[in-house]
């Protein structure tokens, strides 16, 4: 009788030859989902891995694959002049946290087609925004949340007096021009 469950239909091990010297490789028929008469055939010259073992690692594999393709297309991985060591090691930290948000996203959302235009918007640079205006807004919302949360006068002001000690003094100097 018959195995419907496993996810391959047989693997049979076979001796290719290169350069004039005979190589064992094992090789795994992996069906396609529902469809028993097409499948994939993946090759390896480990013979001690099993066949759900190759079929695991080949699935990691597609999945490097795929994090390239978003890199360079979306993401411009390959799209870098930079030529220091430590840049290239910035623009490639930045690729890939850029890479880890949307792959959270795409697990997180419920619906599983695509995310549509998401790629390309992240690719877009985003519009430059004034320090003064980013720092008076974050000013305002420290300001509103001590007043939902009832904070006295005093203990805000002191918060503020901190935050303004910690900034640099060029920044200082924006915030009194703004």
């Amino acid at each position: 009788m018959e195995n419907f469950n496993k996810p391959y239909l047989y693997s049979p091990i076979v001796t290719f030859e290169v350069d004039g010297q005979t190589m064992p490789m094992k090789l795994v028929y992996v069906t396609k989902r529902g469809q028993s008469d097409q499948y994939l055939v993946l090759a390896t010259t480990k013979l001690s891995l099993k066949p759900d073992e190759i079929i695991q690692m080949y699935g990691r594999r597609w999945q490097i694959e795929c994090f390239f393709k978003v890199a360079k297309q979306y993401l411009q991985f390959d799209q870098t002049q930079i030529q220091s060591y430590d840049g290239l090691c910035g623009h490639l930290a930045m690729v890939l946290m850029g890479y880890d948000i949307l792959a959270l996203a795409a697990r997180e959302n419920k619906d599983e087609r695509t995310l549509g235009d998401l790629f390309y918007d992240y690719g877009r640079p985003m519009p430059d925004i004034d320090v003064a205006k980013a720092l008076n807004w974050l000013l305002e919302t420290i300001t509103g949340l001590g007043k939902k949360f009832a904070m006295e006068a005093a203990v805000l002001d002191a918060i503020f007096d901190e935050f303004i000690k910690a900034l640099p003094s060029s920044l200082v100097k924006l915030l009194d021009k703004a």
